[in-house]
C-alpha cells in the first residue's frame, strides 16, 4: 500500500529545486494548489518558481519514501526529479515505466541527507507519455537482484505541468 506524503515537501524543494527556503516565510510567500494525484507548489516572492510534486511512501517498506518533482527551467527546460532514501544503489539509476511501457533509466546527481536525486531532462515524448498515462512506476534497486516498485499516479499530470511557468 502507498499513501500520499507532504511532510517532507518544503525540505525536498530546498534540496532538489531551490525554490523553497527553510525559514518560516515559505509558508507566507507560497501556493499550493492540488490538481489530481499532484500538487503544483510555487513560491511567490522574491520571483515566481513553482513545481510540480508528488510523495509517497510504501507502508510496507516504511523508509521507501519516493518524491517527484517536475518542474521548467528558466530556459524552459523540462525536468524531472526523483528523490530516494538513502541506501539506493546508484549505479543502477531509477527505472521509470509509463503504464506497460519502459522508459529507461534517470541517473543518480548526488545524494544529500534529505535522499539520492534521480534527473531527467524530459522529452516531448515522455511529457506526452505521463499526461496521457494513468500510472507511472519508479523501480529502485536496493541490491543487484532485489527492487523495490513504487507506483504512482498521474491523474493531473497534464493539467498540472501545463500549469507551470
Amino acid at each position: 500500500m502507498i499513501r500520499r506524503s507532504t511532510r517532507r515537501f518544503a525540505a525536498i524543494l530546498v534540496a532538489t529545486t531551490g525554490i523553497a527556503s527553510a525559514s518560516p516565510t515559505f509558508a507566507e510567500s507560497s501556493a499550493i494548489r492540488t490538481i489530481g494525484d499532484w500538487q503544483l507548489r510555487c513560491e511567490t516572492a522574491p520571483a515566481r518558481a513553482c513545481a510540480l510534486v508528488q510523495s509517497v511512501v510504501d507502508e510496507a517498506r516504511t523508509k521507501v519514501r519516493l518524491s517527484i518533482v517536475a518542474l521548467k527551467t528558466t530556459d524552459r527546460t523540462s525536468i524531472l526529479r526523483v528523490v530516494t532514501p538513502l541506501g539506493v544503489l546508484l549505479p543502477s539509476g531509477v527505472g521509470l515505466r509509463i503504464d506497460q511501457t519502459e522508459m529507461g533509466e534517470a541517473a543518480f546527481l548526488r545524494c544529500m541527507p534529505s535522499g539520492c536525486v534521480a534527473e531527467i531532462e524530459m522529452t516531448a515524448d515522455q511529457i506526452a507519455r505521463l499526461s496521457a498515462g494513468t500510472t507511472a512506476t519508479f523501480t529502485l534497486m536496493q541490491t543487484p537482484a532485489e527492487g523495490v516498485a513504487i507506483p504512482i499516479g498521474l491523474k493531473g499530470f497534464r493539467e498540472g505541468f501545463a500549469a507551470l511557468p
